[in-house]
């Protein structure tokens, strides 16, 4: 008998490595030498395979690991390969990354005690999108509102098997039932989804006249739909189940809601806080005054101190928008804009010379001998 490796060496782990780390090393090594990632050394990649699914097959199992950790490869082997590790459950336990590979049943003799026909798997729905466009009220105060979702749902006339009712779907004859078929190539028989049944294993002779065939037809579904206050676009809404229906009893995927939130017109949004620029006169900057702003939901009053200048930022707290994860409300900021008018009547003009005159002399308009004029002529030479 040729020499074998240490199948703690084989795996890469220690021999106090646990179960976990066992199971993960296998996994690794299988995958790395799998042989459709080897197409240019395929034996080497197969004899690397069967050496790592041995040294499994014993160390994942806690009475054979024993046995070996004690007598060495005598304390697990009985005058044959099986007894030594390679155990075909192996590839039941790992079908997710094997099960569209290898045929289990070709591997180690036809039927070998087990059904011929792999077990059909059951897969999850597929996730929807629906887009939907708010407007910018609707995203502040949130809404309950209905939505037409288009897709599709299993076919009730033959409860999703695609044929006709008091008729069944047949076995595939090009895979006998298995969805797969296999090509052998040197130790390993790899298998290949069925081009005939497309893995279901099964083909419909009579097909259902309201689905066609399929199992799913085509539905427009409504759906209560809460949007709550504070949206912003971009954001995402999850329905769980309302997506498309799982395949062969799996679960239905999810619906997912994208919102678009349009522009205001007069606020500008920051997260959860709001901007808005407000005009106001010489007189009302020069004097102070009370003005009225507008907010999401109404006038506010606002006192303006006398002397403020353009650019001063004053805060409404709390008259924002609220955030919809902890509804708490973010600020609204008012910006002051002083303008000065473009056309005065005779009287205002006369009114402002005399406050001209009243004003200290870096408050008048610069004349040539001035001291700010002659400070800007420095500057600009």
């Amino acid at each position: 008998m040729a020499h074998k490796r240490d199948f703690y060496d084989v795996l890469g782990v220690s021999r106090s490595a646990g179960p976990d780390e066992i199971k993960s090393a296998y996994r690794k090594a299988a995958l790395k030498y799998h042989p459709d990632r080897n197409p240019s050394d395929k034996s080497h990649a197969e004899e690397k395979f069967r050496e790592a699914t041995e040294a499994y097959g014993v160390l994942s199992d806690a009475q054979k690991r024993a046995a070996y950790d004690r007598y060495g490869l005598a304390g697990v082997t009985g005058g044959g390969f099986e007894q030594a590790g390679f155990d075909r459950s192996i590839f039941e336990e790992f079908n997710d990354i094997f099960g569209d590979f290898f045929g289990v049943e070709d591997l180690f003799g036809a039927g070998g005690g087990r059904g011929g026909r792999r077990r059909t798997r059951a897969h999850r729905g597929s996730d929807l999108r629906y887009d939907m466009t708010l407007s910018f009220e609707e995203a502040a105060n949130g809404l309950q509102t209905k939505v037409k979702i288009p897709r599709t749902e299993l076919c009730e006339t033959c409860k999703g098997s695609g044929a006709k009712p008091g008729t069944s779907p047949v076995a595939c004859q090009t895979c006998g039932g298995r969805g797969q078929v296999h090509y052998q190539q040197g130790f390993f028989t790899i298998t290949r989804t069925c081009p005939s049944c497309q893995g279901a294993g099964q083909i419909v002779r009579e097909p259902c006249k309201a689905c066609q065939g399929d199992g799913r037809v085509e539905r427009e579904r409504t759906l209560e739909l809460r949007i709550p206050p504070g949206v912003d676009s971009q954001t995402r809404l999850r329905i769980p189940g309302e997506g498309e229906p799982g395949i062969n009893g799996g679960p239905p995927g999810d619906l997912y809601v994208i919102l678009a939130v349009k522009e205001h017109p007069f606020f500008e949004r920051r997260n959860s806080d709001l901007y808005c620029t407000i005009p106001i006169n010489f007189a009302q900057a020069a004097l102070g005054a009370e003005i009225a702003v507008p907010t999401l939901a109404g006038e506010e009053k606002l006192s303006i101190p006398e002397g403020t200048q353009t650019g001063s930022i004053f805060r409404l707290k709390g008259k924002g928008l609220p955030d919809p994860n902890s509804g708490t409300k973010g600020d609204l900021y008012v910006n002051i804009r002083v303008v000065t008018p473009a056309k005065l009547s005779r009287e205002q003009k006369r009114l402002l010379q005399e406050l001209a005159q009243t004003l200290p002399e870096e408050s008048r308009p610069a004349q040539r001998n001035s001291s700010i004029f002659e400070k800007v002529k420095d500057i600009f030479g």
